[in-house]
């Protein structure tokens, strides 16, 4: 594509037009919080649910938004439709803003607000097909009374490390835990095991992110009959499971295999996963925020 188009603090403008203070806490400090977002066929995918939980991550960091819930919304549709995108991955940043090189955050009077639309491909298409090879991380998830979960930040180096060590390790991804041995998501990812036809995800106690996909699947799979439990599991519990999938914006669903050297279920994407996926797929391509008041050419 040609020179993308970003929103950039009310305008939307030419990426080279796009500049950053190096006083900005969000660079300094990873002061800000973000969402990653879709749009399938010319529709954002579950808008308003991103924008709610970006607004209940500001409150939690005293982060004021200098725009509406429908102001930035309509920001969002706005970027995709500027870059003429019918499919999108869509990040929305807000950080505190330029300040002092203290961390006093009431030093920020503006924060600083980017939309970007464009494409993003977190695992090769073949591994849907095929399924992830996955493997335990020695990184572990802070606890909840350390960095909570659900204020999605731009501090992700946790996430970072253990992608750094799955690189290492010759892996696509990596299963993190919390400080009691349970097993709490991927490094960008939720995750879910099938035991007996059971979906088992790892309940926001644990210590994940409430993500947005991972709540579509579980409504979908229960509109499908199928019995979803929040409970927590351990490594035990994954090596022995039937099946295993992951799930997130940017992962949408894909399989798991295996984990550290131990095939889950027959070591191969199972019917469970093949059929999440599905009923996911078309579901987000049939729901959403049109960014085009005709949406009959798509």
């Amino acid at each position: 594509m040609g020179t993308r188009l970003i929103f950039f603090n009310g305008s939307v403008v030419a990426e080279e037009d796009v500049h950053i203070s190096p006083f900005d806490h969000g660079f300094l400090y990873g002061d800000g919080i973000f969402e990653g977002i879709r749009a399938y066929n010319g529709r954002v995918f579950k808008l308003s649910e991103h924008i709610s939980r970006l607004f209940a991550s500001a409150k939690s960091l005293l982060l004021k938004i200098p725009y509406s819930p429908e102001e930035l919304a309509s920001a969002v549709i706005e970027t995709v439709r500027a870059n003429a995108l019918k499919d999108a991955y869509i990040r929305l940043v807000v950080s505190r803003g330029e300040g002092d090189l203290g961390l006093d955050p009431l030093h920020c009077p503006n924060p600083t607000v980017i939309i970007i639309a464009d494409s993003i491909q977190l695992f090769p298409e073949s591994l849907y097909e095929s399924g992830l090879a996955l493997a335990s991380s020695a990184i572990r998830r802070p606890a909840g009374d350390v960095l909570n979960p659900q204020i999605k930040s731009l501090n992700y180096l946790n996430s970072i490390l253990a992608k750094i060590e799955a690189s290492q390790r010759g892996v696509p991804e990596m299963v993190l835990l919390n400080q009691l041995g349970h097993v709490v998501e991927g490094t960008g990812d939720n995750i879910f095991i099938v035991r007996e036809q059971v979906l088992i995800t790892p309940p926001l106690s644990a210590g994940i992110l409430p993500g947005i996909t991972r709540a579509a699947v579980m409504e979908l799979a229960r509109g499908e009959g199928l019995e979803v439990r929040e409970e927590n599991f351990t490594l035990h519990d994954l090596y022995n499971a039937d099946e295993c999938f992951l799930t997130g914006t940017a992962a949408e669903v894909i399989p798991a295999i295996s984990c550290d050297g131990r095939a889950i279920g027959m070591g191969k994407p199972g019917p469970i996963a093949k059929s999440v996926r599905t009923l996911f797929m078309h579901y987000a391509r049939e729901q959403g925020a049109p960014v085009y008041s005709n949406l009959s050419w798509l």
